[in-house]
């Protein structure tokens, strides 16, 4: 003993290492007689060293608002799985291949260091492992929890210094667990190929069977592809499929000269085909039923504080963590949004229509849809972003979004004080008299007195709060404008949540009133929602709860605020439901039951949207070429199978909406919007209709019978 310990005391660098574990295999391993080892490894400093042991990656799992499930996230496609769900065969055949006396010695396999020693001692280097199953664990934690290349490195060197540290760990393993609690961890963690790592998730990929119906070949096949399984990989190919194939051949052969299986039932196994299906990975918004509002929860978990405080650490949460996501997303209204969409524009149409529907005094988003499949097929005509959202959820800059923005100039009159007949006289065009008849909220100049703005249809006379929203005049609201104050405009709109789809500054031009800033549909439908539920704004709600690997749950409420006074938005909403009786929306109708809207259309029918709500449900239906909406217009254009001269805001999206409402909303009560305060919005205050202008179909208004919602005007024309 004392000449082995001085011959290890003369050796350095790595063959002090080497030394070290020639003395300790030179005795009885742990668990067996022990009392040698334990005293040597004393005096060599090999103690048992504690593994921190971080969960493993395991998917998440998303689920709707009625508990279906609707996408998995992952970093490692890995579903743990306790041993009795496991095949006895496949823990034979993992033990058979890699580490035969698995359930006989302890933290270190003596016969299999020894061969391996005089093996790596003879080539020079790391030439053979010779690692136990425990050891090989340890050093799939230490891979596992590397956060760094550096770290990882060092999981993967070719050193005695890492061997040694592994039995230092594996000592401790040995101690903490038991050897079933070990193969079973074992299994779990390692990395098989194909994406697949575990048993479980090795099994579904391979053969599209669970770990617990595996047979005899395919269980050799999975425990053949642990030692080298980039190299086996059969999903690279038949180069690495006819690897595998031996690999397995290999396992079979030492199962049965281990007596484990009879030569006979190796020779059978081994004429088997290798039987790989490549059972496609589950999960991803590609795989999803939903996949825009997959990606709209995956990116808001991703941006959002709340679930991490950096970018890294929420990546981790939700491709890591083994989370239950329960979501806002109800089935029957996104069935409903689909169906209605697909009856309008079809998946081959140029142009695209997406909707979103959200819960007023919520902001729960009920349904995000669009006209075309989320994928990366050009030749399907699919779509690789999100085009319900906004570019912080995974979409891209949006589209104009046209006479809906007239409402937050109403909203800031009525704030002001302005009664629903209240109004002024314009005339067919608008230009702004002075450089400082709008004025942004930085206090620059916006207003633009070399350009005209015109009436999509022509016309003037008297127009009022009323009647100007019911005909979408674009010089009466422009007027409206310069009356209340651009800025105060923007400022209502903020206030309920407006922002640019791209993330860039909202334009302040004269002309914000008529909807130049590019918009997604989750914006304005949120926006809606507010007016809605009588002036309260919630931010967009995609998920309600989480529950970790552990059963932990944490609930996730709205983030509501009141932003406009109730009775101002009641007036608004009273106004609105004009929209569908005696304005743009006339030839269309309503839907059965109190409902409010706007239609909203771009300069030249560049774009077309439709945004309106319920007490009960608010939406926003938009429809663009994404290709570039101002090269490529709206106009002599065939969508959904039917020729359109020109794509008006009540042409697609607004029965897109009316078709989605009446069939998300069926079976819901009816609810009917709080009664205007007549005495504090009814009459016309100071700034009356002239009587002489009196139009029989309009009582004491006359809007001059012209619909106009285009917008005339860009930040280009500014």
């Amino acid at each position: 003993m004392g000449s082995r310990l001085s011959s290890v005391a003369r050796l350095t660098g790595a063959a002090v290492a080497a030394g070290v574990v020639a003395a300790a295999i030179a005795l009885p391993a742990v668990g067996g007689t022990g009392a040698m080892f334990v005293s040597a490894s004393e005096d060599l400093g090999i103690k048992p060293q504690q593994l921190k042991e971080p969960p493993l990656a395991e998917k998440t799992t998303v689920l709707d608002a009625k508990g279906n499930e609707i996408a998995t996230f992952y970093e490692e496609y890995r579903e743990n799985v306790s041993l009795d769900e496991i095949a006895d065969i496949m823990k034979t055949a993992i033990i058979s291949i890699e580490d035969y006396r698995f359930y006989e010695h302890g933290a270190i396999d003596i016969e299999g260091t020894v061969r391996a020693l005089a093996k790596n001692l003879s080539s020079g280097g790391i030439a053979q492992g010779g690692s136990s199953i425990t050891q090989q664990y340890v050093k799939q934690v230490l891979l596992n929890s590397a956060t760094t290349t550096e770290e990882k490195n060092a999981a993967l060197e070719a050193s005695y210094a890492r061997k040694l540290n592994e039995l230092r760990y594996a000592m401790a393993i040995e101690e903490k667990y038991t050897k079933d609690q070990i193969l079973e961890k074992y299994l779990n963690i390692a990395y098989f190929g194909a994406s697949a790592y575990g048993v479980e998730a090795a099994a579904k990929r391979f053969f599209g069977v669970t770990a617990a119906e595996l047979s005899l070949p395919q269980a050799a096949t999975l425990a053949g592809a642990v030692q080298d399984p980039n190299m086996t990989d059969p999903n690279r190919g038949k180069k690495f499929q006819a690897r595998l194939l031996e690999r397995r051949n290999v396992v079979l052969d030492r199962m049965a000269e281990l007596k484990k299986i009879t030569p006979e039932q190796a020779a059978e196994a081994k004429a088997t085909k290798l039987g790989y299906k490549g059972t496609g990975l589950p999960g991803g918004c590609g795989a999803s039923n939903v996949p825009y509002f997959c990606m709209y929860v995956r990116n808001e978990i991703l941006s959002n504080p709340d679930f991490g405080k950096t970018k890294k650490a929420r990546a981790q949460f939700l491709n890591r963590g083994g989370l239950t996501i329960q979501t806002t997303i109800d089935p029957k209204m996104q069935k409903a949004a689909e169906q209605a969409i697909k009856k309008h524009v079809y998946p081959s149409d140029d142009p695209v229509a997406s909707e979103a529907l959200v819960q007023p005094g919520t902001g729960e988003i009920k349904a995000m849809a669009a006209s075309r499949k989320y994928g990366n097929s050009r030749r399907k005509n699919e779509m690789s972003y999100n085009v319900v959202a906004d570019a912080v959820h995974g979409g891209g800059i949006g589209f104009q979004a046209g006479s809906t923005f007239k409402v937050f100039t109403l909203l800031t009159a009525l704030k002001q004080g302005m009664k629903i007949n209240e109004g002024f006289t314009v005339g067919s065009g608008f230009r702004a008299p002075y450089y400082s008849s709008f004025k942004n909220c930085k206090g620059e100049r916006v207003g633009d007195p070399t350009h005209t703005v015109h009436n999509d249809e022509g016309g003037g006379g008297f127009k009022s709060l009323s009647t100007g929203t019911w005909g979408s005049v674009n010089t009466f609201f422009l007027t409206l404008e310069q009356k209340v104050g651009l800025c105060e405009t923007v400022e209502t709109a903020k206030s309920l949540g407006i922002k640019r789809s791209d993330g860039q500054k909202l334009q302040e031009y004269e002309t914000f009133t008529l909807g130049i800033n590019e918009m997604d549909p989750v914006t304005v439908a949120t926006a809606y929602a507010g007016i809605a539920a009588r002036g309260k704004y919630c931010r967009p709600m995609a998920i309600t709860k989480i529950t970790d690997r552990n059963g932990k749950v944490t609930d996730y409420k709205p983030k509501c605020k009141q932003v406009i006074d109730p009775e101002v938005t009641d007036a608004a909403a009273s106004i609105m439901e004009g929209v569908f009786t005696k304005g743009t929306m006339a030839g269309v109708g309503g839907i059965g039951r109190p409902v409010a809207g706007k239609t909203g259309t771009t300069d030249d029918q560049a774009t077309a949207w439709f945004a309106g709500f319920t007490p009960d449900l608010a939406g926003a239906v938009s429809i663009g070429d994404p290709r570039g909406a101002v090269t490529h217009k709206l106009n002599n254009i065939t969508i959904g199978g039917r020729y359109y001269g020109s794509v008006f805001g009540a042409s697609i999206p607004g029965p897109i909406f009316n078709d989605t409402m009446k069939v998300a909303l069926k079976g819901v009560p009816p609810t009917d919007f709080t009664p205007i305060n007549s005495e504090r919005f009814g009459g016309c205050g100071q700034s009356c209709q002239p009587r002489r202008q009196v139009d029989p179909d309009f009582g004491d208004e006359n809007p001059d019978g012209q619909l106009d919602e285009a917008n005339v005007g860009t930040v280009q024309d500014q």
